[in-house]
């Protein structure tokens, strides 16, 4: 848990920034707060949080559904698995950062401790070919949900822990990977040249849409979090490539659940 000891006069001076992004309040309460409206269940605290749909079904058409998550999107199970012999919980986290971020909260409510997503990314760089997996180890804060945990910066980073455990499951399985630094937008049609190439610059090898906020959640709820992503399409020329990004990597997606999988239980 990030340490949150500040004066009155150091809260209220960062509440009156020149714009509402940068106006940060780390107190607590708020008005609404998880623990508020869920009551912790008997859920395993390892927790997969998996972006490809087809996968979460297949898996979860094995498991038992713990709890149900629900939005306006409907409801949205959390499956529980056993994996040599431990507890697993499983769900698909939505996508964008502030409905990735409120999922993660509400996992946290429930019991969840331990955390490990697994996606895709748009390739900044020409040698992360479709497929290829990269561990974030940092991520640039260019979406707005993180502002509202963490204060005002460029990057955030997850959990070593975390990272360490994707790269020894990843060494253990001969897996080629690269991990550096992931860039998160909340405009996916306004990922300009322009930026591409600031990003490139400044070590982005991918870009996504929920890392930063990822990332920030889990340490403001005190949580262990990190991330695996594959290359998906390709933005790292003035032309976009979609690369066929979904479809032509079924095998890949379903490999990387139980990557992760892994990886999670370890911790």
């Amino acid at each position: 848990m990030i340490d949150r000891v500040r004066t009155d006069n150091e809260r209220q001076a960062m509440l009156h920034a020149d714009f509402p992004i940068l106006e940060h309040d780390d107190s607590l309460p708020a008005i609404i707060e998880p623990s508020q409206t869920l009551t912790p269940i008997d859920m395993p605290e390892h927790v997969v949080l998996c972006f490809f749909p087809k996968v979460v079904a297949q898996v979860g058409a094995e498991a038992r559904v713990c709890h149900n998550l629900f939005s306006e999107l409907g409801e949205n199970p959390i499956y529980e698995t056993a994996v040599g012999g431990k507890r697993l919980a499983f769900v698909h986290p939505g996508v964008g950062a502030p409905f990735c971020a409120a999922v993660l909260e509400e996992l946290i409510a429930l019991g969840g401790r331990k955390f490990i997503a697994c996606g895709s990314a748009g390739a900044l760089r020409s040698d992360i070919t479709a497929g290829h997996l990269v561990i974030p180890t940092s991520a640039v804060r260019d979406e707005g949900t993180s502002y509202h945990y963490l204060p005002p910066g460029r990057d955030v980073s997850p959990s070593t822990d975390a990272v360490a455990a994707v790269e020894t499951t990843l060494r253990k399985h001969n897996v080629p990977y690269v991990a550096g630094k992931t860039w998160t937008t909340d405009a996916i049609y306004r990922e300009t040249p322009a930026k591409v190439a600031r990003r490139r610059d400044e070590g982005c090898l991918v870009v996504e849409m929920e890392c930063a906020a990822f990332f920030a959640v889990a340490q403001f709820r005190g949580v262990t979090f990190g991330q695996i992503l594959y290359g998906g399409d390709d933005l790292s020329t003035d032309t976009w490539d979609m690369r066929d990004f979904i479809h032509g990597q079924s095998t890949l997606r379903e490999r990387l659940f139980w990557l992760a999988a892994e990886a999670c239980l370890s911790l």
